[in-house]
């Protein structure tokens, strides 16, 4: 499946979200069950697979990291291979994060613990403490991830002058490996960002 085809979107890494719904909605609608209530079982069939892959297709491309996978698959002819791998630049954020989350474990171990009123006060004194540096860490995620949503939407121009598709020019002509690397990055960002909030939430209960 090509989404962006499927919904008449030029292949770019980065879209705007509301012209992406604009042009998926009369697509959709137009084959919505509700429709084609009427129609021959042969033309609900196909009008009920034609919906289902409209959606899957806008799904793919409203999420950014997944959008970037799906580009990455059409333009390489494969998924990225080792996307587990620590992406350049972030080495540093990540160490951080993950001792913090650790030693924010920690202190809501100790949370649980705590009895006598004194030791609950100093307790809820170190949980404030804790919020605020969980919360300016994840700002620092947020600055990140704009930082990359930027490069992405100054990308757009590259694949906009970019040979045609199935051009054999057209893979040399593009930064995937650039692309690649910003997908592992906003993949790490995400699992970063879903691990601060869990935190975030634990101590405020």
């Amino acid at each position: 499946m090509d989404a962006f085809a499927l919904l008449a979107e030029p292949r770019r890494p980065w879209l705007d979200a509301d012209a992406l719904k604009g042009r998926f909605m009369p697509l959709s609608t137009a084959v919505h069950p509700d429709r084609v209530h009427g129609a021959s079982e042969a033309e609900k069939l196909a009008a009920n697979e034609r919906y289902a892959e409209l959606n899957a297709a806008f799904n793919t491309l409203r999420e950014p990291r997944e959008r970037l996978l799906h580009l990455l698959e059409l333009e390489a002819g494969a998924k990225p291979g080792d996307i587990q791998r620590i992406p350049p630049g972030t080495m540093d954020l990540f160490v951080e994060i993950g001792q913090t989350c650790r030693d924010a474990d920690a202190f809501l171990t100790k949370k649980t613990t705590a009895t006598s009123p004194m030791l609950k006060l100093r307790i809820m004194q170190e949980g404030l403490d804790w919020a605020d540096k969980l919360q300016a860490l994840k700002g620092r995620v947020n600055t990140r991830r704009d930082e990359l949503i930027t490069e992405l939407q100054a990308m757009n121009a590259t694949w906009d002058a970019a040979p045609p598709i199935g051009s054999p020019e057209r893979r040399a002509a593009l930064p995937l490996e650039r692309l690649e690397q910003i997908y592992r990055t906003m993949s790490y960002v995400a699992r970063w960002t879903e691990q601060l909030t869990e935190r975030v939430v634990q101590l405020a209960m």
